[in-house]
């Protein structure tokens, strides 16, 4: 199952560490608790609308480019996990395409 505040928390721990930035920075930019911030960033709390728009603005990343990459992200492991019930149920790529 995709849980989306883990893969939400993945983009943005993924953006903090290109920054070379630490949790203590961007908490305190974006005025959260760092131990709040750690949590969001492992998928362990669901960040309001309002504090992931603080965490994206003290990343200076827009939050519609963050949430994207996190649909798109989204997108691939569902694509991932229809191919890995598709092959535990025996059905191959060549069997796709004969019903298509």
């Amino acid at each position: 199952m995709i849980v989306i505040r883990e893969i939400i928390g993945a983009e943005l721990r993924k953006l903090r560490r290109a920054q070379g930035r630490t949790l203590r920075e961007v908490s305190d930019a974006a005025q959260v608790s760092l131990g709040y911030l750690s949590e969001v960033e492992r998928g362990q709390k669901e960040a309001s609308s309002e504090l992931l728009a603080a965490i994206c603005d003290a990343l200076a990343a827009p939050l519609s480019e963050v949430l994207s990459s996190a649909s798109e992200s989204a997108a691939v492991q569902e694509r991932l996990a229809m191919v890995r019930t598709a092959r535990a149920s025996g059905l191959r790529r060549s069997d796709h395409i004969l019903a298509a």
